[in-house]
């Protein structure tokens, strides 16, 4: 009796040990393509991302599967642009910082460029435009996939309302790290301040800096209006985020890079789509928590924003040509 237990027992740890095995070989066929963003719980960042992994995730079964990774989990814009050259991440969803890779993608640091979601989506299939972002990642060690949704961009602060460029004379305002949102606040008369977008709640409530600026699908998630009193719709700046790949975009299999591609593209009107919807909800509900609103003098910041168009179209290889396509898609 003791040996034919023995033997029981035998066989069963064997049976585990083939089981573990076999487990272990199925997960190690799934590949695991990590995608990291800034965004907060319920920013538009996230929703775009989770929606892109499920839509990913659902054609690719077995063969391999996204993560996403929101609030800065792999580090802010800045440091997964480097990871992503590394290989240490597989996809990003870089906003602002990318005027810093190439001048190129300071397209869309130029003020009052782009007229609303329409035009957005005009420019989005624009061979010239995105032949020229395409190209200048790859220059740069990244592959371009899509250029999704942030949004148009507002200001908050807690010194005044905010309706001509006078308003922002001495007032000190958290911008992205991209040197030409600086440029242009400066020219402007604000004191830009640059900051990882994980670290302005805290600059705003310590007083650190007096506002910020970003989409109101930013806004609201990072719970801003606990520490911002007055809201302007300034619409200043249209931002798309980019999705981006690098180092280890060529280690995936030819299939499912495709499958990427092909959805990072199929994201791109879903996205503008979250974001209308997300500036008429949030606006309510940034009203509901006391934030006061106004608009702008729109043409006095037009006329304000004149030398920035001069510096890009002089300093910009076809910085000129691209401004001019874009204003053509207007129409």
């Amino acid at each position: 009796m003791i040996r034919q237990t023995k033997k029981l027992v035998r066989l069963m740890a064997a049976a585990g040990v083939f089981a573990f095995a076999t487990m272990s070989t199925a997960q190690a066929a799934t590949t695991t393509i990590r995608l990291g963003h800034v965004g907060e719980p319920g920013s538009l960042m996230e929703a775009t991302a989770n929606e892109f992994a499920k839509r990913v995730n659902a054609k690719l079964g077995d063969k391999a599967k996204v993560e996403t990774y929101g609030s800065s989990q792999l580090g802010n814009d800045t440091e997964m642009l480097r990871k992503l050259k590394l290989g240490t991440i597989d996809m990003a969803l870089p906003s602002t910082v990318m005027s810093s890779v190439d001048p190129v993608f300071a397209l869309f640091e130029m003020p009052f460029l782009i007229k609303d979601h329409a035009h957005m989506a005009k420019v989005q299939h624009n061979e010239y435009i995105v032949g020229k972002m395409t190209e200048a990642a790859k220059k740069n060690g990244y592959v371009l996939l899509a250029l999704w949704e942030n949004g148009f961009r507002n200001i908050t602060n807690n010194v005044r309302p905010i309706r001509t460029p006078e308003d922002l004379k001495g007032i000190k305002l958290r911008t992205p790290s991209g040197e030409w949102r600086v440029k242009m606040f400066k020219s402007y008369g604000a004191s830009p301040t640059p900051l990882p977008y994980s670290e302005t709640f805290v600059a705003l409530q310590t007083g650190a800096v007096d506002g910020q600026e970003n989409p109101l699908a930013q806004i609201y998630p990072a719970h801003f209006y606990e520490v911002q009193k007055y809201l302007t719709l300034s619409h200043h700046v249209y931002t798309p985020v980019s999705l981006v790949s690098g180092a280890s975009w060529k280690r995936l299999p030819e299939d499912v890079r495709k499958t990427i591609r092909e959805v990072g593209l199929e994201m791109q009107p879903v996205a503008l789509e979250y974001g209308a919807k997300m500036d008429e909800d949030l606006l309510g509900k940034l009203k509901e928590k006391g934030m006061e609103v106004n608009t702008i003098d729109q043409v006095a910041f037009e006329k304000a924003s004149k030398p920035i168009y001069d510096e890009f179209e002089k300093t910009v290889p076809d910085g000129k040509k691209m401004i001019e396509v874009i204003e053509s898609l207007k129409q």
